[in-house]
């Protein structure tokens, strides 16, 4: 299989005016467009879009993936619901970002796995399955945010000086849309068992075992 890139947006807090719908026409004449969604997918060409300004202008919800390795999943909410700097609190890297508008805070999290995904695999069903994260977050359940934060850990990008940011409870007993947010960004399980273990433990602990299990795996 060649090089393959998909795209994919949602719109959930409102529906996309006709107006929009043909804003975006304009960039891409081949995507499935609708009042709730775009989709598209690239086996030769690009997107001529811009992500960022999609996410700020018109979406709640995006995914991409490209099989070389790269994937990518944001995820918008108001202001009032979610603040800015409580997802600042755990997105410390490139594996996990966030930034704001006037209205809404944006969370992205993403890889770059250089082993990349040559065999036939379909992200269809992916954006749905991770998409009441979002809901989750509006409820004040930031696990999806300290996945985000686990996954920087695994790619080693924290100083180990920094401290761990406030852990919610229940990691060992992740909802179906934590869990497909753990197979998007591939987070290790052994990571993630280490990590669970601060439902019972205090921060230092639990941050001590994750990394000894780095170290470990470095050996």
């Amino acid at each position: 299989m060649g090089e393959y890139q998909y795209f994919e947006f949602a719109a959930i807090d409102r529906p996309l005016t006709a107006a929009e719908q043909r804003e975006l026409r304009r960039v891409s004449t081949r995507g499935e467009i609708s009042a709730t969604s775009f989709v598209n997918e690239y086996e030769w060409g690009d997107f001529k879009g811009d992500p960022n300004v999609w996410m700020a202008r018109y979406f709640d919800a995006h995914l991409y993936y490209a099989n070389w390795g790269f994937r990518h999943v944001a995820l918008r909410l108001p202001l009032s619901v979610l603040d800015p700097a409580t997802a600042a609190r755990y997105c410390r890297g490139e594996a996990a970002t966030s930034w704001a508008t006037t209205t809404h805070v944006i969370v992205d999290l993403a890889i770059d796995d250089e082993e990349g995904d040559y065999d036939e695999f379909d992200p269809e069903d992916w954006l749905s399955e991770i998409t009441p994260v979002r809901t989750e977050l509006a409820a004040g359940d930031f696990r999806s945010l300290y996945l985000g934060w686990l996954r920087v850990v695994q790619e080693r990008a924290l100083d180990g000086a920094e401290l761990e940011p406030p852990v919610p409870a229940g990691l060992g007993g992740l909802t179906a849309a934590q869990r497909a947010l753990v197979d998007f960004l591939r987070i290790d399980a052994d990571l993630l068992r280490a990590a669970a273990q601060g439902d019972d433990q205090t921060a230092a602990p639990r941050l001590r075992a994750v990394r000894e299990l780095l170290a470990a795996e470095s050996a």
